[in-house]
């Protein structure tokens, strides 16, 4: 059962593919919500509790995307090592999968992370050498937080985390989005 994430959560929402502003240039949900398993929930909830410590705040941009959507990436992306293959799943139809970056919370601004969200780049994997250092250190912030609060990683998205055994829970459809207000 998906459980929705809010801002009242103390996360920010900015749904990008409830918009056009993604790679497939127009929007592929019918509803802005963010939804994700259970214990994604909880553990998402865990690393904005650290990072509002540290004066920081998470910015959620993509949770649950359902089958239908992972197909509307599939074919807006040419290079697939930057979006999994609906035939096999995905992790984000699993609600098993957040997409994310960080943002200062006393001035609302992201903090710069050397590419932007779903720049599909080869600068956009962890552990880049050729981006500026005061992002290195972002990502590495945001990997950290991640991490400690018991995320994986995948190592060419720096905004792209899953649970470490996403791949136990079943993809889903859009029909798992519940009906009525979140």
């Amino acid at each position: 059962m998906l459980v929705p994430i809010r801002e009242e959560d103390g996360v920010l929402l900015d749904l990008r593919y409830a918009t056009a502003d993604n790679l497939a240039g127009r929007p592929i949900f019918q509803r802005a919500v963010a939804l994700l398993l259970p214990e994604a929930r909880e553990r998402l909830l865990h690393a904005s509790r650290m990072a509002i410590a540290l004066g920081y705040r998470l910015k959620v941009f993509d949770a649950f995307r359902p089958i239908e959507a992972q197909w509307v990436l599939w074919h807006a992306v040419e290079d697939k090592r930057f979006v999994s293959d609906p035939r096999l799943g995905g992790l984000h139809p699993r609600g098993a999968a957040v997409d994310l970056t960080l943002v200062e919370a006393a001035s609302g601004r992201e903090l710069p992370m050397g590419t932007a969200f779903d720049a599909v780049e080869e600068a956009s994997a962890h552990g880049r050498t050729d981006i500026p250092v005061e992002d290195q250190r972002n990502r590495a912030l945001l990997l950290g937080l991640m991490t400690a609060a018991g995320w994986d990683h995948y190592r060419l998205e720096w905004w792209h985390y899953q649970l470490p055994d996403a791949r136990r829970y079943p993809a889903l459809h859009a029909s798992a989005v519940p009906d009525g207000p979140m």
